[in-house]
């Protein structure tokens, strides 16, 4: 049996060589030079091409390198004896927090305003909001949301959160369920989006629901860019209903030149930054999942099919 690494766009090196201290008695070898499709049972993929798996037929588990798997999961036909995990990672989770509580602090702060009004040479004060006066909606109150939510309530923020099934976290106000969607985000003055993507789930930053937040209202999306339709955001600027956005995904990405946000100067564009995997720590959970493969025991982090996460 071997292992496989299928990136796309993304550098294979440090990966084959972290790999290689923790298993150094297997095989690895990256895509496309293989020597036996049929030894590959362990593959570890990063937006592999459209149904490249398919080439295995004796494939047992597939290894996101990331928090997500819809890479995976939208490109590929995946029987159902094939196991998909993701990576749960401490540095990742917290990198997500900082990204965020760096991205409300600078609108609380109106930091963007000022950075706008250097260029003009304008001198033009404005009152700023307080912590304790800001509620923030998390969308999404998985691994990742929970933790990031929990975090800004310990600082002082207002949290609501939303997810599809009941949560209770400390310091959250929870909502779950479709029914009580609008009513999370009501009387927030921030939208955090964390969700994954699902079939239910695409499309769900529009109009009616951005509209929810409160006028002057801001988005920081790390989820999905399928998550966001981004004429109604930038139809709620230019309505002056929202501030502005921070954005760290997009449904094309890198983000095409010719895109209207990037002409929009409170839109915030950061090139999927917000939470970058640590190889080292991400490599030993590849390892493990490995190894738990070898000896037919549970997968860590293993995503159903069924809901998409």
């Amino acid at each position: 049996m071997s292992i496989v690494i299928i990136f796309n766009k993304r550098n294979s090196i440090p990966w084959e060589k972290e790999l290689a201290k923790l298993l150094p008695n297997e095989i690895i070898e990256v895509y496309p030079n293989i020597k036996n499709k049929e030894d590959i049972e362990f593959a570890i993929c990063w937006k592999p091409e459209k149904n490249i798996l398919k080439e295995f037929p004796n494939l047992k588990v597939v290894q996101s390198v990331g928090a997500a798997v819809d890479h995976i999961t939208e490109t590929q036909e995946i029987d159902d004896n094939i196991i998909i995990s993701k990576i749960v990672d401490t540095y990742l989770t917290n990198d997500m927090f900082e990204y965020t509580l760096t991205a409300v602090m600078a609108y609380i702060k109106d930091v963007n305003y000022y950075s706008i009004n250097k260029c003009k040479k304008d001198w033009k004060p404005k009152y700023y909001k307080r912590i304790n006066e800001t509620k923030i909606c998390i969308l999404g109150l998985g691994e990742i949301g929970s933790y990031v939510g929990k975090r800004l309530a310990e600082i002082g923020f207002n949290i609501n959160g939303w997810s599809k099934s009941k949560k209770d976290i400390k310091g959250i106000n929870s909502f779950y369920g479709k029914d009580n969607l609008y009513n999370a985000i009501e009387n927030c003055d921030i939208l955090v989006n964390i969700l994954p993507v699902t079939e239910e789930t695409k499309d769900i930053l529009d109009y009616n629901l951005l509209s929810k937040l409160n006028k002057g209202g801001f988005l920081i999306n790390i989820g999905r860019g399928e998550h966001l339709v981004e004429k109604d955001l930038l139809k709620l600027i230019d309505e002056e209903h929202l501030y502005g956005a921070s954005l760290d995904v997009f449904r094309n990405e890198p983000l095409d030149a010719d895109d209207k946000l990037w002409d929009y100067p409170t839109v915030t564009i950061t090139p999927h930054i917000a939470g970058i995997t640590n190889v080292e720590s991400a490599s030993k959970t590849i390892s493990e999942n490995y190894i738990r493969m070898q000896k037919d025991e549970d997968i860590l982090h293993r995503v159903s099919l069924a809901k998409g996460y």
